[in-house]
């Protein structure tokens, strides 16, 4: 009787506010800001490190500094969009069956909720997939905390920055 209490107990601490951080459900609705398009993203804290679905996915040098090309497609429309980034790194993951794959990361701005986050992603090709885009630890470590419980908790409402921001200033 005396673990069950303990038990108990536990429980309806994890509940109690942490601080600030905001609670998002384990699927949230996200906003790539380039190309400018919205989809659903899976929030796993098993991952350290977000993933993005993309195709195509082209690595080069210019200029000194490594590049990646790859495309995007908008899950509503279809309509592919191709990007080019400065290269992060290129990590090694393992999959769960034990495969390894390497993958070049490179940065990219997303709006969740009300936050607007310049993320590091890793590309690879996430059709076989619910989610296009994965949001690992470290995108969400610091502003929110994930209800495996529950599914879009928030709006993506961010103050974009439009295509004239630099003209108006």
């Amino acid at each position: 009787a005396a673990l069950f209490g303990v038990l108990t107990t536990s429980a309806f601490a994890v509940r109690e506010p942490v601080s600030d951080l905001l609670i998002l459900g384990w699927v949230e609705t996200v906003i790539l800001t380039e190309p400018g398009y919205e989809l659903s993203a899976k929030l796993d804290s098993g991952a350290a490190t977000s993933s993005l679905d993309a195709r195509i996915i082209k690595k080069f040098r210019k200029g000194g500094k490594r590049w990646v090309r790859f495309a995007v497609t908008d899950p509503d429309t279809g309509e592919e969009h191709v990007l080019v980034r400065e290269r992060v790194r290129t990590i090694g993951v393992v999959q769960h069956v034990g495969d390894h794959e390497v993958r070049p990361t490179v940065m990219m701005q997303v709006c969740i909720a009300d936050r607007l986050l310049d993320i590091e992603v890793s590309l690879t090709d996430r059709s076989a997939f619910n989610y296009l885009l994965l949001l690992g630890r470290s995108a969400l470590a610091s502003f929110a905390l994930i209800d495996p419980s529950e599914t879009f908790l928030s709006d993506a409402e961010c103050a974009l920055p439009g295509p004239d921001a630099e003209a108006a200033s």
